[in-house]
């Protein structure tokens, strides 16, 4: 991945992940599929301007979903990313 901007999609709000970001410092992001940690870290740095300690990702898969038909479709399969900030940083995302 060349393109800086293509990496962080979305920014997931859970109860988990208010816990993470509580008490851990974390920030959990849907990010491209593509990516590896390095083109994480590297996008959290230059455009959120936060300093990031370390890179945890897992490949979600999608749900199934059935809808009044037998049978079952599939929303998208994607990719999560916990990375951990410095101490001192947050993120303020309301």
């Amino acid at each position: 991945m060349k393109d800086l901007y293509q990496v962080i999609k979305n920014v997931r709000i859970s109860e988990k992940a208010t816990m993470l970001n509580e008490l851990n410092n974390e920030v959990v992001l849907e990010v491209d599929r593509r990516a590896n940690k390095l083109e994480i870290k590297r996008a959290v740095e230059q455009l959120l301007g936060k300093k990031v300690v370390g890179v945890r990702t897992l490949n979600q898969a999608g749900k199934l979903k059935r809808q009044r038909r037998a049978d079952a479709g599939r929303t998208n399969h994607w990719k999560k990313a916990i990375v951990r900030l410095k101490e001192g940083e947050n993120l303020d995302l309301v």
